[in-house]
């Protein structure tokens, strides 16, 4: 039988082996009486690579105000530059339907996309890291509260009993009060 056998049939009402995971964790933090928070974030930001960091950062980026004026901007002076080069010497580099264009852009967006899945696909996994912990904390934190909430009614019903043996006493003294009343008439 695990050391924490007793704990986990007590707060969960099974044995400890048939426990999951994270209420294992749980279950060590209550029995050793440690804090479960912690910054996931910090932890998730130290594992994470070089590459990873750049694909954040090319999604950050693709995915700003600044990326979209800059955008527009180089379209228009692109547009624009063919535009008045074919209309002045009949000679453009790209001109109209501006082919060359249309296979910058189609390479941008294949190279941005998988970059922007790839950092939508850690975002996902650290949600589901911070989901997880979220779960742990407040299974811990509803455990503490069940513990609470049990120690509350043992001290309630300990203050009964001891509110009745004083009620007894009290009707002890009272009848003997009486019966020593009755002795003297």
């Amino acid at each position: 039988m695990h050391k924490h056998d007793a704990a986990a049939r007590k707060l969960f009402g099974v044995s400890y082996d048939e426990l999951d995971e994270s209420a294992r964790k749980v279950m060590h933090h209550m029995v050793g009486r440690t804090h479960i928070a912690r910054d996931t974030g910090k932890d998730y930001a130290a594992k994470i690579s070089r590459g990873q960091r750049a694909a954040d950062a090319v999604a950050a980026f693709g995915g700003s105000w600044i990326f979209i004026g800059l955008f527009a901007a180089t379209m228009l002076v692109w547009i624009s530059l063919n535009s008045l080069v074919l209309l002045r010497y009949d000679k453009a580099f790209d001109p109209y339907p501006y082919i060359l264009l249309n296979l910058v852009l189609s390479m941008l967006a294949a190279i941005q996309a998988p970059i922007i899945l790839m950092s939508q696909n850690r975002q996902a996994e650290k949600d589901r890291l911070n989901a997880q912990h979220d779960y742990e904390v407040n299974l811990k934190a509803e455990l503490e509260i069940m513990l609470l909430h049990e120690k509350i009614d043992m001290l309630r019903e300990g203050q009964w009993s001891t509110l009745l043996d004083l009620q007894k006493e009290q009707l002890a003294m009272l009848t003997s009060l009486n019966e020593q009343k009755n002795q003297r008439n």
